[in-house]
């Protein structure tokens, strides 16, 4: 973010489009020990008042010197936003921003595992070979690092909450960082797996193809488990029937970051990340050995792509650009003792600090399915002030949230199939252990939502039923008793875009 305003003063701004970029981090870290949150919408609001006295020009006396006075075009354009009564508005995405990601200044540059040279395919091949080699004990070899994921160390990865994203990226750096010190590998980055392409050739070759666990994990999977995948053409059917591609271009059009279950790109982010696991295969869908699969690193390595995407394009790549996506009471668990991400070690950074990634980089945020430079960004309603006008279009889209599903009684992930008069019309999938009850995680986010994203003309005038089923422990056509599931609820609310 920086103080600056390039053509003139907005007429009719918006705090996502156009406030928010007028405060920096040396800002928002100078006032909010005063009692003033420059970093969220709710904070800028409530004191915009005051803000504008302190920097309006030419006698505005904020920010403090030496940092540059804001211009006059700057001071109305926070004017024009206070008079025409505060609103919200959505993201703008930078066009140049839009497609290409640059190579960070010092650092990795993650690539298209498709794009690998031969020379690049053979380091990686070594450093995988060289974890896999390590005692089954070493902390810093294959089967130690997956376990962290699930078992048979403790559960430690944080699912369907706030930290998701942070704890995966902290992840694949500790998973990365270790390849790199198989001897000859210094160099080493995780490729990303496209997944608008089918399973690449190499993940059907050793050591990529599947891996036999040399410890026991318990009575479901015993020793020398090995896991397992799905052929290509079913893939590719449970792929889209999870709609992943749909749910990852929902993501990237977020103006906020959210809450899974709720709204934001957390929510359709994760649902993509859920369905991809699902559909790969038994291993990936099971939460407790997903990670034994070696897929797995370069499936997370693409998600992480995603979220790098999504926060170049709402200026969300710094911790004060990436807060103001969020509200102030949103924010916790980017400050201790609620950022942390265990196990430290190896896990040393706090969610907060995953935020800059500034050494490490991706080839291409290009996504399939993402919209291009005329992205609109969503504007989710469920009420709006009465100080703004709307118009509610026939083709709005519908969501239809599923509420209060008890997952812990679900024994392992599982799909969620809205049927209009008694035919599936959506389905979303949800990535959980095969024994729930056993992951504090799970414990403490045990009733979840999941949200579909509907035409209206599906639902109007039909009558809306939901089925669970759960892939792993059923026939076709079977499905777990909704009673077992917490008896959930059904709510729908339009979905308006700005213009």
């Amino acid at each position: 973010m920086d103080n600056s305003s390039a053509n003139g003063p907005v007429q009719n701004p918006t705090y996502m489009a156009d406030i928010r970029q007028f405060f920096t981090d040396i800002d928002i870290a100078h006032m909010g020990p005063k009692g003033i949150d420059l970093s969220t919408y709710d904070g800028v609001k409530a004191n915009a008042p005051t803000i504008y006295i302190h920097t309006r020009q030419p006698d505005g006396d904020m920010p403090p010197d030496p940092l540059p006075k804001w211009t006059a075009d700057m001071s109305q354009t926070f004017l024009n936003w206070i008079m025409n009564g505060y609103p919200m508005g959505s993201a703008v995405a930078a066009e140049a921003l839009m497609l290409k990601a640059a190579a960070p200044a010092v650092g990795r540059l993650r690539k298209n595992v498709s794009t690998l040279s031969p020379d690049e395919v053979t380091a990686l091949t070594n450093a995988f070979k060289g974890l896999l080699a390590k005692d089954p004990a070493d902390p810093g070899g294959y089967c130690a690092l997956a376990s962290i994921h699930g078992l048979p160390a403790p559960t430690y990865c944080l699912h369907h909450e706030p930290r998701f994203n942070p704890w995966h990226r902290e992840y694949l750096r500790v998973f990365e960082d270790a390849l790199r010190s198989v001897p000859g590998c210094a160099d080493v980055t995780l490729p990303y797996w496209d997944m608008s392409m089918p399973v690449p050739a190499l993940f059907k070759q050793p050591p990529f193809d599947s891996y036999v666990v040399p410890v026991n994990l318990g009575a479901r999977y015993g020793t020398n488990y090995q896991t397992s995948r799905y052929d290509d053409a079913k893939i590719a059917t449970l792929l889209k029937r999870y709609d992943f591609a749909g749910n990852t271009a929902t993501s990237l059009q977020q103006s906020t970051f959210g809450h899974y279950g709720v709204d934001g790109y957390q929510d359709t982010s994760i649902a993509a990340h859920d369905g991809g696991h699902l559909a790969i295969g038994p291993t990936m869908a099971d939460q407790n050995i997903a990670s034994f699969d070696p897929i797995f690193w370069f499936f997370h390595c693409n998600l992480d792509r995603m979220w790098w995407k999504w926060q170049t394009l709402v200026s969300g790549t710094t911790l004060a650009g990436f807060k103001s996506t969020m509200s102030t009471s949103d924010q916790y668990w980017l400050s201790a003792p609620f950022s942390a991400l265990p196990p430290s070690p190896p896990l040393t950074a706090t969610a907060d600090q995953t935020i800059a990634q500034t050494d490490i980089g991706y080839d291409t945020l290009d996504v399939a399915g993402a919209a291009g430079p005329a992205l609109m960004f969503e504007n989710k309603v469920g009420s709006l002030d009465a100080l703004r006008s709307f118009t509610i279009k026939s083709s709005a889209p519908v969501s239809v949230r599923v509420k209060d599903i008890n997952r812990l009684n679900i024994p392992g992930s599982f799909q969620v199939d809205l049927l209009a008069d008694g035919e599936p019309i959506a389905t979303r999938a949800f990535f959980q252990p095969a024994t729930p009850n056993d992951c504090a995680n799970c414990r403490d986010h045990g009733l979840i939502n999941v949200n579909f994203r509907v035409d209206q003309a599906e639902i109007l005038d039909r009558k809306l039923t939901v089925e669970i089923h759960v892939p792993s422990q059923e026939e076709a056509g079977t499905s777990f008793p909704l009673s077992q599931a917490g008896n959930p609820t059904i709510n729908a609310r339009l979905l308006l875009q700005d213009e």
